[in-house]
């Protein structure tokens, strides 16, 4: 489907495996590209002119906007597909990883064994309750959830799960995050050559290469706190001929020496988080940090009116995304400083990448939030 790359490490489906999720993704493209658009068009033609017609005035943020909305029969009917099309995806995917997941894990031992790159994990870990409130994006038992010994389920199903869940928009290998974000370092710091490089919150690895690809001379660590979607990355990493070293490590606090990185990295992870890590998070981030290094945070823009900041947070309520409703109004600089960086140390970017894999119908995700910190 659109082009993806079906590596190794992946299950493949039967005939009817493949139909059921082609038709999940068709679903989903109706759903995005014919239907959310109605939502807008019943706000501005009859919602909106109802709340002004009571009140006086229109919905003063997404909160108000909220109230009236989730009352629209149309909104209701388009919520309830969009949430029932997100159980079928991972149910399309995990019926063919459970069907081979022996042969998969027994695949990633072998792999493993012959590795380039290293995987340390960590069974004493305490995974943060964010992530075991709720299973992110619905997706059962979440990244980090263990089912049996060696498990690599959660990154296989993820790993296909997330192409159908952006109808191909993230390209062959799932890494539009990280050329977006390599795309910004080339056009605003040219020339920069990071040797050692740390990307937080990695899951499977997916945007982890672009970084070991564009810097082949650089040590490449990714770390994340699940790990059987660290056991995929690495087995995957391998399948792939890139050579990253994944470790099972909370980003709030991490085991690398002070100063050890040149450029440590997220993509799309913040709003994964919570209101207290999130500063140390960032924390962190400078505290890894040579003198001159820099960090990069590439985070979903969060919608300009209160009618586009209500569509975008449909996920924290109805997805299993609980912090990013937060993230709409939160002061990313303001949250470094928290952490530890000067003020003159930060901004943040909204940054337009020229990348041909960037054709989605959702045109308010051409332009991504990033956060920059050098650490003078």
């Amino acid at each position: 489907m659109n082009g993806f790359n079906h590596h190794a490490m992946l299950p493949d489906p039967t005939h009817d495996e493949q139909s059921r999720q082609d038709f999940v993704g068709a679903l989903r493209g109706h759903l995005s590209s014919r239907l959310m658009p109605g939502a807008y068009k019943v706000y501005a033609s009859k919602v909106e002119p109802a709340f002004k017609a009571k009140h006086g005035r229109a919905p003063a943020d997404q909160e108000e906007v909220r109230k009236v909305m989730t009352q629209d029969p149309f909104y209701q009917f388009w919520s309830a597909m969009q949430r029932r099309s997100q159980e079928m995806l991972w149910e399309s995917v995990i019926d063919p990883t459970e069907r081979q997941l022996p042969e998969l894990i027994d695949k990633a031992r072998k792999i493993g064994r012959k590795a380039r790159g290293k995987l340390r994990l960590d069974p004493k870990l305490e995974i943060p309750r964010y992530h075991r409130a709720a299973d992110i994006h619905l997706q059962p038992g979440g990244y980090h959830t263990d089912f049996t010994a060696d498990d690599i389920a959660a990154g296989a199903v993820y790993d296909k799960g997330i192409n159908l869940y952006m109808g191909g928009g993230l390209g062959p290998e799932n890494d539009l995050t990280g050329n977006t974000l390599l795309a910004y370092v080339r056009e605003k710091h040219p020339g920069f050559e990071p040797k050692r490089i740390l990307d937080i919150g990695c899951a499977i690895g997916n945007s982890t290469l672009v970084w070991a690809r564009a810097f082949p001379k650089a040590e490449v660590h990714g770390i994340d706190v699940g790990a059987p979607v660290l056991r995929y990355a690495h087995a995957r990493a391998e399948t792939l001929g890139v050579k990253v070293d994944f470790s099972q490590q909370n980003a709030e606090h991490t085991d690398f020496d002070d100063g050890s990185f040149d450029l440590v990295l997220s993509h799309i992870t913040l709003h994964e988080t919570s209101r207290s890590a999130l500063p140390r998070i960032l924390g962190e981030c400078r505290r890894l940090l040579r003198k001159g290094g820099m960090t990069l945070h590439l985070e979903i823009p969060r919608g300009r009116t209160a009618m586009e900041k209500f569509m975008h947070n449909w996920e924290a309520y109805n997805n299993n995304e609980t912090f990013s409703r937060f993230m709409t109004d939160i002061d990313l600089v303001a949250e470094a400083v928290k952490g530890g960086f000067a003020k003159h140390e930060v901004k943040t970017t909204d940054f337009v990448p020229q990348l041909d894999v960037a054709q989605m119908n959702y045109t308010e995700y051409f332009a991504w939030k990033i956060l920059e910190g050098v650490r003078r």
